[in-house]
C-alpha cells in the first residue's frame, strides 16, 4: 500500500482528494493537515510514502513545510506539490527545497493515481514539459544567486552529460534511448550514476541543476 498525507487548507478539496484516493486498492490515505506545521507534525508520525502538499496555506505554507519536512526526513516522503495555476511562483522554490514534482488541482483522478504510484517508486518528474516551464520562468529572476556552477558538471562523462541535458528538456527514459541510440537500461544505468555523482534526490532535482548550473538555459 503506498501511504498518503493529504495536506491543504480547504476542507473540500481534501474530501475530494481523500475519496478518489480512497477508491484506489494501493492507496492508504493515513492523515490529513491544514497548515504545514500540522504537516511537518503528522509527517514525522505517520511515515508516508507520499504528501500531497498544497502551496499557499495560512502561517506555514507548502515551501516551508516541504523544507521542514526534508530537514527532519531526509530520506522520508515524496512530496507532490498541489497548485492552482501551472506558474505559481512558489512551486519552483518547492522544487529547490526537496519536492519531487508538482500537480495542478484540476489534474484528472486518474492522472492524480498514476502520479502517486510514479512518485512512490522513486520516480520523477510529473509533468515535465510544464515543470520545464515554470523552472524557465524563474531561473535569474528572483534576484537570488544561483547556487550551482558549471564547474560541478566535471564530474560527469559526456554521455551522462548529453542524457542529463534531455532529462533537464523533459525527455522520458525511452525518449533519450531512441535519441541516442541506446536501450532503455542503459539510460536507466545512466541516470542512476548522474543522480549519485551529483547528489541527486530524483529527475526533478536534476532538472533543476541543470537550469542552475547553466547546462539548459532557460528559452534555449
Amino acid at each position: 500500500m503506498i501511504r498518503v498525507l493529504l495536506v491543504d487548507d480547504q476542507a473540500l478539496l481534501r474530501a475530494g482528494l481523500r475519496m478518489i484516493l480512497e477508491n484506489a486498492d494501493d492507496v492508504d490515505v493515513v492523515g490529513e493537515a491544514d497548515d504545514g506545521a500540522t504537516a511537518t507534525a503528522l509527517a514525522v508520525q505517520t511515515t508516508p510514502d507520499v504528501i500531497l502538499m498544497d502551496v499557499r496555506m495560512p502561517e506555514v505554507d507548502g515551501l516551508e513545510a516541504t523544507r521542514r519536512i526534508r530537514a527532519s526526513l531526509p530520506d522520508g516522503p515524496r512530496i507532490l506539490i498541489l497548485t492552482t495555476f501551472d506558474l505559481d511562483e512558489y512551486v519552483y522554490a518547492a522544487l529547490r527545497a526537496g519536492a519531487s514534482g508538482f500537480l495542478l488541482k484540476d489534474t484528472l483522478a486518474a492522472d492524480l493515481l498514476s502520479a502517486i504510484r510514479v512518485v512512490a517508486k522513486g520516480d520523477a518528474i510529473v509533468a515535465p514539459s510544464v515543470t520545464r516551464r515554470l523552472i524557465e520562468r524563474h531561473i535569474g529572476t528572483s534576484g537570488d544567486p544561483l547556487p550551482r556552477t558549471e564547474a560541478e558538471l566535471r564530474v560527469l562523462t559526456e554521455r551522462e552529460r548529453e542524457v542529463l541535458e534531455l532529462i533537464a528538456r523533459g525527455l522520458s527514459n525511452a525518449e533519450i534511448a531512441g535519441r541516442l541510440f541506446l536501450t532503455e537500461g542503459t539510460v536507466k544505468g545512466h541516470v542512476s550514476r548522474i543522480l549519485t555523482k551529483l547528489g541527486l534526490r530524483d529527475r526533478v532535482q536534476a532538472v533543476v541543476f541543470s537550469y542552475e548550473c547553466g547546462l539548459v538555459r532557460a528559452g534555449a
